[in-house]
């Protein structure tokens, strides 16, 4: 069996506690400070999804020096491990889904995919099919370098100082409103929509491009997850920038990206060609789309 992390069980009940009373503050909060909380949740999105996920893990686009810095900071607001260790993770996830090699192995249920995966010593096989990747291009680029040396530092100042101050002092927030809404009920929410990829986006939806594999299409997490719940096109071709199909589909990141490729501070956006995309859903899709 894999040790229990009792530090993990304790500080992640403590924070969805606190989560819970945050809710309570709601009603007394300024409105602008409820607009700040949902900012916050959507540039810590973006730090993962188009961070950590989509150009670091993945490598589906390039980002020039400006914009790689603020999805670096970004991701140290979203505090969910630094950008070397979450892409490092992520890889293994993909080439070993759905084994006791992937580190939230949704085979073994919503839950521990879900969260309790963090609950437990990570699984042998993880470990030790992770040593046989190579993580080497993510620590020759000097911005992950950067914020995984200084990540707790960054972490304390990104996801808990700025949140909280901004709203005391731009237009008197409460310092208790302030950091139990824009940090903590946001901190939360946000874990638990990056989570909801790892479980209910492989358990529940269809698969129209391969009906092989366990990741689905899952229009809720699309949702709160800003265009990540494409997972079955995204486990498919994982190689493609948008991680799903073009067209009007509600994908925030990808029209993100696209606007930063309008700046001049995105390159090389790869994407599946449309006929390898049809050829796909044809040989392996389950017919629904």
């Amino acid at each position: 069996g894999q040790a229990i992390v009792w530090r993990n069980v304790v500080l992640m009940g403590l924070l969805h506690l606190s989560a819970v009373y945050a809710l309570s503050l709601v009603p007394r909060a300024h409105i602008l400070t409820l607009l700040w909380a949902y900012f916050c949740f959507l540039m810590t999105a973006l730090g993962v999804t188009a961070g950590a996920h989509r150009l670091w893990s993945h490598r589906s686009y390039k980002a020039k020096l400006p914009l790689r810095i603020f999805l670096a900071a970004a991701n140290s607001m979203a505090f969910q491990n630094d950008i070397y260790e979450w892409s490092r993770d992520h890889r293994v996830h993909h080439k070993y889904s759905e084994t006791d090699a992937d580190p939230h192995n949704a085979r073994r249920g919503f839950f521990f995919s879900h969260i309790g995966w963090l609950f437990v010593r990570k699984h042998r096989d993880v470990i030790e099919k992770g040593r046989k990747l190579d993580f080497t291009d993510l620590l020759d680029d000097p911005v992950v370098r950067f914020q995984r040396k200084y990540y707790k530092s960054s972490v304390v100042l990104m996801c808990f100082v700025i949140p909280t101050i901004v709203p005391w002092y731009l237009w008197g927030e409460s310092l208790w409103n302030a950091y139990f809404l824009a940090s903590i009920l946001r901190y939360t929410i946000s874990l638990n929509v990056t989570w909801l990829v790892n479980s209910a986006a492989h358990m529940y939806g269809n698969r129209p491009y391969d009906k092989n594999i366990n990741p689905r299409q899952n229009t809720l997490v699309t949702l709160g997850a800003i265009g990540e719940g494409f997972h079955n096109y995204h486990h498919t071709f994982p190689f493609d920038y948008s991680a799903s199909e073009l067209g009007l589909k509600f994908n925030p990141t990808t029209w993100f990206i696209d606007f930063m490729f309008w700046l001049g501070l995105v390159t090389d956006r790869k994407q599946a060609p449309k006929e390898m995309i049809q050829a796909r859903k044809e040989r392996t899709g389950d017919g629904s789309a």
